[in-house]
């Protein structure tokens, strides 16, 4: 599974992150109210934002997400995490401008990656702060199931509070038919 391949629909074009996204990327996330609901609300600072970035570089599995009418960035994501072995992989670390939110983008971005995870995988799960209840809903509302609660710790930083969430491969084959 290549973890970085470019996905696009109509809306949103998904382009492997490159060091040189830094400044387009941080100029997106430099907003305090995007990180108000997630476990590091400090995520706006420049210095913190650049341990994210790190991160996001290193995972090998990181989108800049851009806005095909616009040509805009305006946000970033990542696959992380894949376990051929167990059949699964981790969709995460997202993040929108807000004038983003409460759009099509968000399930536009995660029906791409979700159509192209399960190419590979059986099992995709999603990490959300316990306290980030607009991502909590926007994952539920694409079928995704609460599974457990557990600690986890995001690139150089302490461990948090996470709700994890399933979505099976065959609940998703039935679940896009249907739509």
């Amino acid at each position: 599974m290549n973890l970085q391949p470019v996905l696009e629909n109509e809306t949103v074009k998904l382009i492997p992150l490159q060091e040189s996204d830094f400044e387009t990327l941080y100029h997106v996330a430099s907003d305090p109210l995007i990180w108000e609901q997630h476990p590091n609300k400090d995520r706006y600072k420049r210095e913190v934002f650049q341990n994210f970035f790190k991160g996001a570089l290193e995972s090998k599995g990181a989108f800049k997400i851009i806005d095909k009418t616009s040509e805009e960035v305006i946000g970033s994501t990542r696959f992380y995490d894949y376990n051929q072995p167990n059949k699964s992989i981790l969709i995460g670390y997202t993040f929108y401008g807000r004038q983003y939110w409460g759009s099509t983008y968000n399930p536009e971005v995660k029906k791409l990656m979700l159509n192209y995870a399960f190419q590979f995988v059986d099992q995709v799960f999603f990490h959300i702060g316990a306290h980030n209840f607009r991502s909590q809903k926007a994952i539920e509302r694409l079928g995704a199931v609460k599974t457990r609660e557990i600690d986890v710790a995001y690139h150089g930083e302490p461990e948090k509070l996470n709700f994890e969430y399933l979505i099976e491969k065959h609940l998703w084959i039935i679940r896009t038919q249907l739509l």
